[in-house]
């Protein structure tokens, strides 16, 4: 393929301080204020299944610490000053059973769903889990930041098919950036309101795309401030503290499951549970138990369940990275701990959605060597299911998880071609040369600069060839290119694309080393970090000789030559067909549904932050409405609010507690989006190069 770098019997175990921490948790929620039947969150169902099933740190003792033999520790969120909405995800809170009008016109809400005040019910707690970052064993993790609040139960008149993807009857909700924890490490436990936008945001919208996702219900912000520095560059400035809901089955992942890995071969750490075997065959009964209960029931067997659910994860992965790959969305920090059990997209930090494309995307500034670059992902995720299945033995022997590790390929590339099939219209038939026809297409927008998510939506618009038309299928194809060639990069964007971004005299300087002392090089830096600079060099030699117009004739013929090998293709989709119409109807059909006409690109999700920081909420809200209805026109949600209207908002959604930031204005847009309002739709504009995300 083309750039690809590649549910047992329960053991239930008497926990004796559960009940000691349900009396704890009442005396905080009676100190903190509880108000009784004033709000729609005092009546929400808890059942914490977690707590009771799962280890449960015994110590109170505050601050951060090594957390033995348990999967959660107690802890106590930490008040915001002044919470108060920022947006509301009704649809992910209807997994509640809430209104999501009626929770943003609940004053106690924003408290309630910050952490600042505690629901009836509510157990908070973070949970204990390790992983492997960027390649190398980091120890006890856990989360620093987030905090379990407990497990609602399902309300009735659910949805049947959100029942069939959570057979375990109740939703676990957490609030990110709620304060500290035993695993804060040396962090605050706070988020700011940029990064829990871009959480909240992507979060749903990944949803509405059709992707396994933990959801986001909220986004709260507040007058609490921390002190940030944004791009490590020794200017740091304070920001305001801010929460959002997350929403899944559950949280548990891949680096759960490492607390009990003995001592690292190359990092010498080890996972602070290592030896308690009991506790990972206890967690493993309760995963396997609560969330593939089908699992559970068909294999008595202990060894055949566990590969089973194995299996399962494998497979669900590999069609999660394969959907990832098809909307040309890279998740940026692909460590084991942050890798779902159930295959949910987890931990949105440094992602990004590819607006060039080019298979070597990285969207995390921090991730210097390209390790989890777009074209990485299928591979990464794999080295990461062998992390899992060290961490599952031998409760799942390894010569089992090998067995199930190589299906991981075969499986990734029958999602992938299924994904790529419909985005390209092929429905009929399924040819070899399918595969053919994918990679040049990818190499033809890798070459010519091509907009993936826009490229591929007009795609749709290139008909298929009828019987008589052969004197009109010159023009038919022009006209195609010339619809793609709107979408592709111009000479200017490609030079600053192909420019390295290693000074020549450091190159020079590895290249050298990499000859004179390999073991030395090795050390401080890699082969494929080195290959890519040379081969920017090479092409930005090849491009400043090259002036616009060759570009463009270049990129012309690329794509016209592509299109002829398309319609080929689609000509034989017509084949014993009587009805050309209603083929070619629904195939545009299809496309259109797997062909999303918006994602939250990088500067989509910047104009909203910075609305948001100057006060006004109403183009996050607005964002969300459009992310809601991704493969749809809606009409009158084209552009940002503010343009043509001088930044208009609606009651209720300006932050009447901001004050407006020095060199801003609370009636203009920010600098950015003022000068470049572009549609939600469009290629992004040429500020956007400029956004770095760590």
């Amino acid at each position: 393929m083309a750039y690809l770098g590649p549910r047992l019997g329960v053991s239930r175990i008497f926990l004796p301080h559960v009940t000691v921490f349900r009396a704890l948790c009442t005396v905080r929620m009676d100190e903190m204020g509880l108000a009784v039947g004033r709000s729609s969150l005092e009546r929400l169902d808890f059942d914490n299944v977690a707590l009771k099933k799962l280890p449960l740190d015994p110590s109170d003792e505050p601050g951060v610490r090594l957390v033995k033999g348990a999967c959660f520790s107690r802890v106590i969120p930490e008040p915001l000053n002044n919470p108060r909405f920022v947006a509301v995800s009704g649809e992910a809170l209807a997994l509640l059973g809430l209104d999501g009008e009626e929770v943003m016109n609940d004053p106690l809400a924003p408290e309630y769903l910050s952490g600042s005040k505690v629901m009836p019910g509510s157990e908070p707690a973070a949970h204990c889990y390790c992983g492997h970052q960027f390649g190398q064993f980091a120890g006890q993790l856990g989360d620093g930041a987030a905090c379990y609040l407990g497990e609602v139960k399902v309300p009735p008149g659910q949805n049947p098919e959100l029942l069939r993807e959570n057979p375990s009857g109740r939703w676990e909700i957490q609030v990110k950036g709620a304060g500290l924890t035993p695993y804060s490490r040396k962090a605050d436990g706070r988020k700011v309101l940029r990064s829990s936008i871009r959480e909240f945001l992507c979060s749903e919208a990944m949803f509405f795309l059709g992707i396994p996702t933990t959801r986001a219900g909220s986004v709260v912000t507040s007058d609490s401030k921390v002190i940030r520095d944004i791009y490590y560059s020794g200017n740091p400035r304070y920001e305001k503290c801010s929460v959002v809901l997350r929403i899944a089955p559950t949280f548990l992942r891949f680096g759960s499951f490492e607390i009990f890995k003995p001592a690292d071969e190359f990092t010498g750490r080890q996972g602070p549970s290592y030896g308690r075997e009991e506790i990972r065959g206890q967690m493993l009964d309760y995963v396997i138990e609560m969330f593939y209960p089908e699992i559970q029931r068909d294999h008595p067997d202990r060894v055949e369940r566990n590969v089973a659910f194995f299996r399962e994860v494998m497979s669900r992965t590999a069609r999660l990275v394969a959907q990832w790959q098809c909307v040309g969305f890279c998740h940026g920090v692909l460590n084991t701990d942050n890798m779902s059990v159930l295959g949910l997209t987890l931990d949105y930090g440094p992602y990004g959605f590819m607006d060039r494309f080019d298979p070597d995307f990285v969207c995390n500034a921090s991730d210097n060597s390209g390790r989890y670059s777009y074209k990485a992902q299928p591979a990464i995720c794999r080295w990461n299911l062998v992390k899992l299945a060290e961490a599952l033995a031998p409760e799942l022997p390894p010569d089992r998880a090998k067995a199930v590790i190589d299906e991981y390929l075969d499986q990734f590339n029958r999602f992938y071609l299924e994904n790529m099939r419909k985005k390209l219209g092929l429905l009929r038939k399924e040819e070899p040369e399918d595969e053919i026809l994918i990679t040049e297409l990818l190499r033809t927008m890798h070459d010519t600069g091509a907009d993936f998510t826009n490229t591929f939506r007009n795609l749709a618009q290139i008909s298929c060839p009828s019987e008589g038309e052969t004197e009109r299928d010159e023009e038919i194809v022009r006209k195609a290119a010339e619809l793609l060639l709107e979408q592709c990069a111009s000479l200017e964007e490609l030079k600053s694309a192909n420019t390295p971004t290693m000074d020549p005299r450091e190159l020079s300087m590895l290249l050298s080393m990499a000859q004179s002392n390999p073991a030395l090089f090795e050390m401080i830096s890699d082969r494929a970090t080195i290959a890519r600079q040379l081969d920017r060099m090479s092409k930005l030699k090849v491009l400043l000789e090259t002036s616009q117009d060759e570009l463009r004739a270049r990129q012309a013929q690329e794509w016209t030559s592509w299109i002829a090998l398309y319609r080929k293709r689609l000509a034989r989709e017509l084949e014993g067909q009587s009805d050309v119409q209603a083929v070619q109807e629904e195939r545009a059909s299809v496309m259109d549904g797997a062909n999303p006409r918006v994602v939250l690109r990088n500067y989509i999700a910047q104009n909203a932050i910075e609305a948001a920081e100057s006060g006004d909420f109403s183009e996050v809200r607005r964002v969300l409405k459009v992310l809601g209805k991704p493969f749809s026109s809606q009409p009158g949600l084209e552009l940002p609010a503010w343009v043509g209207s001088h930044r208009r908002t609606e009651q209720g959604e300006r932050d009447e507690g901001e004050e407006p930031q020095p060199g801003t204005s609370s009636s203009s847009s920010s600098s950015s989006t003022a000068m470049n309002p572009v549609p939600y739709d469009s290629k992004p504009p040429a500020w956007a190069r400029q956004i770095c995300v760590t």
